[in-house]
This record gives structure tokens, C-alpha cells and sequence, in this order.
């Protein structure tokens, strides 16, 4: 066929599509339910993110951490509630995104399925659709990336597609936002008559078309009730093929079977799996062959170029990790004078109109303080990740729409295997470095629970950003000839004892050969700018919303243990002193055993930064402060803007600079080592230079903080990986801290 006769037929066929469809009227006042399913990488994100917009809603499937994305519209008159499932191959029970994909298509039974299809990659997209049919619900295909398809010179008969397999099939491309409105008239259209767009029932031969006749007769007279609960040419299947969890869910036993199966054995082998499979990818393959023309001279695609240099096997992991390394450059040295601003604003402006308004209403003393001190700085401490949250997502969100993170796991699989990981499992351990709550938010993007628990229980051993603060102050304090060594032995410490718990976890919870590691390589993309920042969105409220809610209600909790019983005058005898002098003990190995270091330990676990800050209140006795004149909201708000655009230019000037991260520097202005030079005082009276490195190798590896703790909990959906991480963090801190306390003792270096 040549190229003008097959956009002749094409359009025919989508003028035979539109008098099918007939004029667009609202179908019903009720809620049109239409599933959206697809491969990965096949854009069904995109194009629901262009369709939905802000009205999708992102929450978790019952009972699982599988993101479940719903969006609530009004199109043509007609009310539509979009369910976007899982990415998913086929609807084989393999994985947790197949089984949450399949058994909403299954029990839930939407009204229509929009079956999204990648038609740069025709044949693998269209096994997942012979599987859809068997369902018998209603397809609308979007057959997306139609462009690239069309510039790689690809002929695609829509026509054909539509005849062959009976349902309504448009050319869509989620980037560009071209043909979504045809799909969503067509979805209405279908809905206007559902029993009239039902799809073909494709023939899977004599063999197995006979035995599903006769197991379907069979059941019609002793399980009548399991034809009316599930699709039932999906049930004769899936009966054949052996699927293990609709035989516990039916419970039915081989004998109603056995007669059906024997003949389709003995022609065809035991395994009917293979055989049902082996028969899906034929009328894939056989259809694709049909409506499919490509160019009998491929071109060498610019993906192909690219991935010769990225993915060699000398330069892919140099590149990898410069790529990462200009990911953390901008992350941090972008977010970081934001987030500083986010954090004086709230000490700052904030505070003290907060004051002023408590003022007005006469509040006491103490409420005051509950909310500056406790809600406030609570808040604070959530807010001010904030910046650096969504600059990384963004950035990660990037690397993903681009292409390059899945070749980023290919570089590093060899490597991960050796703790029984894959490549994909080093982002989440990267991202570690920066802040330790995305990257276990980042496990969700890894398949198996094994590998998502693994990596979870290993992130927290690199150093975050946010035990910084402790370690400039110690470092400060005790070794400012030498900080830049000591930072470095810490990270060092953190990566060779995660490489070291990788090896035991592996031996011991973890049995078992690392998995295989199959990941597709998608070709390269520039995301759009719209969709980047829905992702972004959609992974930063996550933490924003329900992180935030849980460490601003313990950081007031703290506030009362630091102010109760009331009148307390001493922090030795406030409920936090009494239970740091409980726990002391047990830090005595360690160099540490004072109610003040417990205390601040204790505290610590909310988040790293109020190690310092729970110091700096036990140890430095405040002077009297100055009665000042409050500044007014007019000057506040002055202030505000001046330091929002001093913190541009400082972000900008980041960048622009050749050094390393900017968040990473042992280094402190004068103003801050102002700030800090009354807390390295007195820690030089508390703590020897030895008991100081054991005491910041403990805030290294023992609990990052609260938000961490909550990040693991909602991924995994229960306290049980959690509560081992907890545990093994806990000995872990306490036994190499009292290594190098006891260890140096026994050098000389110490006591």
C-alpha cells in the first residue's frame, strides 16, 4: 500500500469512526467511570496529566503504597470520573501494579477502558489490549506518540485496527495535547451505547476456543453465580491458563477442569500459561503485521547515538555520576538559600506578628510560647525542607521524563549487585545524600517489595543535609584545622557500613539471589513544563501535607516535655531532663553519658537540626533580652521581599559558582559562627575531642528524624519495616560510636 493510499483510508476510516459516533450529547446524568490503562513509558501519565490537569487527585489503592490517581470532570455535559491505573505489561498476577490494575477491572467494572498505546512500539503495546478484550467492557484506544510514530515514518492503518478488533481507535500525542478532545468525544460516544460497542471476541484456536465452551457449559449448571461475578470469557481463560489466585478465589478444584484440559494437554504440553501467552502475542504480533508499515531502511535514531556514549562501558558510569552530581549542585545550591529564607521568615516576620496578634488578645505567657516556640518552630522545621523537596523532585521528575534515570540503574547494576540490590536501587540511596525522606519516598519507583525494603533499611546510613548543623558546630568546636577531613569520614563511614549492612541484610532477611534486573530503556523526551510541574507537585504535597502534620504535632510535644512540670526552672528537672537522665546511662561507653546529650539525642529524633537547638537551650544561659521595638507588618513584609530576592541572587550565584555543593561546606559566615561561638564554648567544657567524634558518629547513623520514620511507614503501609530499621540503627549508632570512643581510649588518643 503506498503512503497516499494508507492516508487516504485513514481518513475514510475516521470519517466511518465519526458517523459511527453520531452528534455529542450527554449520556446521562449519572458519572461516566472510565478506566485508563496502558504500558509504562507508553505516556498514559502524560496524557491524563494533559486531560485532568489540577482536578487529578493522587492517594494509595486500598490495603497497598501503589499511587492511585483519580480525576473528577465535566466534559460535553457529560459528569466523567477518570481512574488512572498502574502501568502494567499484561494483567497477569505478577506484580502488585498488575494485581491492583486487574482486580479494579475485574470487580469494579468500569463503564470504559481508554486503552493507551505507545505506537512507536506497536506489537508490545497490543498484547496488554488482547488482554483488555477479554474482559468485555467497551476500549476506546488512544494510539499515543502518533508524531513520533509518523516521523520515524511509520504507517499505521487506524482503520484496520478499528475493524479487527471492534473498537474506536485516535491518533493522540499527550505532549502537543493533539487529539484528546476526539478521544474524549469518542468516550462519550461509546458510553451513548455500550452494548453497541462491544468488543470482538478474537479467536485464540479450535483448541482452546472448545475447551473454554465446555468448561463455560459446565459452570453454567454448578457454579452459575461465578459467571455473574466475573467477565466470563476472562474466567474460561484464566481457568485454562491456571492463574493460581482466581483458583483460591473461585476455589474450585481441578475436577470440574480436568475434562476440558485433558485434550489441550496432550496436544499442547502442562504448561497452559505458556500457552495462552504464546497465543496473546500471536494476535499481537499477527495484527501489528497487518496494520503496521515501517521504512524498509531504519534510520540510526538519535536515542541510539546517544545511549552508544551513555550507556558504554568505560564512560556510562563517569557520566552517571556527573549527571548526578549537577542534579545535587542545582538541588542544593538552588533550594538552599530558599530554604534559609523559609526559616528566618518564620523566626523572623512571622513570630512576631504571631506575637503581636496573641498580644492583642491578652494571651498568657505560656501560649504564647507553646505557639511560637512549639507550633512555629515546628512548622519551621517542616517548612524549610520544603524548597529543597521540590527543587529535587523537579529535578528527579526531569531525569525521569527525559529518559536518562532508567539508563542511570542500567550503569549502576553490577555494582548493586553485589548487597543484592539492582541498578535501580542506587537513586533512592543517592538522593539519600541530600535529604533522606524523598529518597525513601523514591522506593516506590522500584517493582519488588524485597528490593523497595532493602533500600529503605540502607538510605538512612547516608548523611542528609539536615545532620549538618551538628556536625559544623562539633567540627567547629574540636577540629577546625582539620573539617573538611572529618565531614569526609563521616560520609565515608555512612557509605562502607551501608555496603557492610547490604552484605548482612542480604544473608540474613533478605535470602536469596539479587533479582534480574529487566527495565526498559524509553527513548529520549523532553518533558513538557506542564507536566514536570504537576509530577512535582504531586510527589512534593506528599510530603508537605502528611509528613508536616506529624513532626509539628511532636515538636510541640517536645515544647511541653521542655516546660513541664510548669514553673520548671531548670531544664534538668523538666520531663525531657528526667528522661534524659533515665537514658544517660547507657551513653556512658560512648564518651556521652549526660542528661544534656540524651536530652538533645531524644530530641533529635524529631529532626537533626534540634539536636542543636535543644543545646543551645541547655547549655547557654540566655542573657536578659533587650526590650526592643517590634518591628511593624509593613516592615516585616519589606523585609520579607528584600530577603526573598537576596536569596534569588544567592541561589543564582550558587549555581553560577565552579565549587562543590554550597550546602555541603563545613564553613559558616561570621555572623553565624557568632551565633554558635557560646554553644562551642561550652561543649568544649562538656565533651573531649574524642567523646565529640563518637558523639557526632552517633547522630550519623542513628535515627534521621521523625519525617523519615513517617515517609517509611506510608510507603510500605505498616510499622514493621520501620520498627527493624529503628532497631538495627539503633545498635548500629550505639556500637561504632562506642568503637571509636572505647577504641581511641585504647590508642591514646583520649578519653
Amino acid at each position: 500500500m503506498t503512503g497516499e493510499a494508507a492516508v487516504k483510508e485513514n481518513q475514510s476510516a475516521a470519517q466511518a469512526a465519526e458517523s459511527r459516533r453520531g452528534a455529542l450529547r450527554p449520556v446521562a446524568r449519572r458519572e461516566l467511570t472510565v478506566a485508563v490503562a496502558g504500558n509504562p513509558n507508553a505516556g498514559k501519565s502524560t496524557l491524563i496529566n494533559a486531560i485532568a490537569g489540577s482536578r487529578l487527585h493522587v492517594g494509595n489503592w486500598p490495603g497497598v503504597t501503589v499511587e492511585k490517581k483519580e480525576a473528577h470532570f465535566e466534559y460535553a455535559g457529560t459528569k466523567i470520573r477518570l481512574v488512572d491505573l498502574p502501568g502494567t505489561y499484561s494483567l497477569s498476577p505478577y506484580t502488585q501494579e498488575e494485581i491492583v490494575a486487574r482486580d479494579y477491572l475485574v470487580h469494579e467494572r468500569p463503564d470504559l477502558i481508554i486503552n493507551v498505546v505507545d505506537a512507536t512500539n506497536l506489537e508490545r503495546n497490543l498484547y496488554l489490549t488482547v488482554q483488555l478484550l477479554e474482559l468485555g467492557i467497551p476500549v476506546v484506544m488512544a494510539l499515543n506518540i502518533y508524531d513520533e510514530a509518523q516521523a520515524k515514518g511509520y504507517q499505521i492503518n487506524v482503520a484496520g485496527i478499528e475493524q479487527m478488533l471492534g473498537i474506536t481507535v485516535i491518533p493522540t500525542s499527550a505532549i502537543k495535547k493533539t487529539g484528546l478532545d476526539e478521544l474524549l468525544k469518542s468516550t462519550i460516544a461509546t458510553a451513548k451505547d455500550l452494548a453497541g460497542h462491544t468488543p470482538n471476541q478474537l479467536n485464540y484456536g479450535v483448541d482452546i476456543e472448545v475447551a473454554a465452551k465446555f468448561i463455560g457449559a459446565s459452570l453454567s449448571e454448578s457454579h452459575p453465580a461465578l459467571l455473574e461475578r466475573y467477565p466470563q470469557r476472562w474466567l474460561l481463560l484464566k481457568l485454562i491458563e491456571g492463574d493460581s489466585y482466581i483458583q483460591q478465589e473461585t476455589k474450585l478444584g481441578e475436577e470440574p477442569l480436568e475434562e476440558a484440559l485433558h485434550h489441550l494437554r496432550r496436544a499442547h504440553g502442562e504448561d497452559m500459561e505458556a500457552l495462552l501467552a504464546e497465543t496473546r502475542y500471536s494476535l499481537a504480533t499477527g495484527l501489528t503485521r497487518e496494520v503496521l508499515h515501517k521504512p524498509e531502511l531504519p534510520r540510526t535514531e538519535l536515542t541510539e547515538k546517544i545511549d552508544r556514549i551513555v550507556l558504554h562501558r568505560f564512560f556510562g558510569i563517569p557520566i552517571f555520576l556527573a549527571a548526578m552530581w549537577i542534579m545535587f549542585k542545582l538541588t542544593f545550591d538552588l533550594s538552599k538559600p530558599f530554604a534559609d529564607w523559609v526559616g528566618e521568615m518564620i523566626a523572623g516576620p512571622v513570630k512576631h506578628q504571631t506575637e503581636a496578634l496573641m498580644g492583642l488578645i491578652h494571651a498568657p505567657d505560656w501560649t504564647v510560647s507553646l505557639v511560637t516556640d512549639g507550633a512555629l518552630a515546628g512548622s519551621g522545621n517542616v517548612l524549610s525542607f520544603v524548597p529543597m523537596i521540590f527543587a529535587m523532585m523537579f529535578f528527579i521528575t526531569f531525569l525521569e521524563g527525559s529518559g536518562y534515570m532508567a539508563r542511570a540503574a542500567f550503569v549502576m547494576d553490577r555494582a548493586m549487585h553485589s548487597i543484592g540490590l539492582h541498578g535501580k536501587s542506587f537513586i533512592p540511596m543517592l538522593l539519600g545524600f541530600g535529604c533522606n525522606v524523598p529518597a525513601i519516598y523514591a522506593t516506590r519507583t522500584l517493582e519488588n517489595p524485597r528490593d523497595k525494603a532493602l533500600t529503605a533499611l540502607l538510605v538512612p546510613l547516608m548523611s542528609c543535609g539536615a545532620r549538618l548543623p551538628v556536625y559544623v558546630v562539633f567540627i567547629g568546636a574540636f577540629f577546625p584545622a582539620h573539617g573538611g577531613s572529618v565531614l569526609w569520614s563521616l560520609y565515608m563511614m555512612g557509605i562502607l557500613l551501608a555496603i557492610g549492612m547490604g552484605f548482612l541484610f542480604k544473608r540474613t532477611i533478605f535470602k536469596g539471589e539479587a533479582p534480574m534486573f529487566i527495565m526498559e530503556l524509553p527513548p529520549y523526551r523532553m518533558p513538557s513544563l506542564k507536566s514536570l510541574l504537576i509530577h512535582t507537585w504531586e510527589k512534593g504535597k506528599h510530603f508537605l501535607i502528611k509528613a508536616g502534620t506529624y513532626i509539628l504535632a511532636v515538636s510541640i510535644m517536645v515544647w511541653f516535655l521542655l516546660n513541664l512540670p510548669w514553673g520548671v526552672e531548670h531544664k534538668k528537672d523538666s520531663y525531657l531532663g528526667q528522661i534524659g537522665a533515665v537514658v544517660a546511662p547507657a551513653l556512658q561507653p560512648l564518651g556521652f553519658g549526660t542528661w544534656e546529650a540524651s536530652s538533645s539525642l531524644i530530641a533529635g529524633l524529631v529532626a537533626k537540626e534540634i539536636v542543636v537547638g535543644t543545646m543551645g537551650e541547655i547549655y547557654v544561659k540566655k542573657e536578659a533580652e533587650k526590650k526592643e521595638a517590634r518591628p511593624t507588618l509593613g516592615e516585616d513584609l519589606k523585609e520579607a521581599g528584600s530577603s526573598f530576592a537576596k536569596a534569588g541572587r544567592e541561589a543564582l550565584s550558587n549555581v553560577t559558582s565552579t565549587f562543590g555543593f554550597s550546602s555541603l561546606s563545613a564553613t559558616e559566615n561570621a555572623d553565624k559562627a557568632a551565633e554558635r561561638s557560646p554553644l562551642r564554648v561550652e561543649l568544649k567544657k562538656q565533651f573531649t575531642p574524642l567523646g565529640a567524634y563518637a558523639f557526632i558518629t552517633f547522630v550519623l547513623l542513628y535515627m534521621p528524624c521523625l519525617v523519615a520514620a513517617v515517609a517509611m511507614v506510608q510507603e510500605f503501609g505498616t510499622w514493621k519495616w520501620f520498627g527493624i530499621a529503628f532497631g538495627y540503627q539503633m545498635v548500629l549508632a550505639w556500637g561504632m560510636a562506642c568503637i571509636v570512643f572505647q577504641g581511641g581510649k585504647l590508642l591514646g588518643l583520649g578519653g
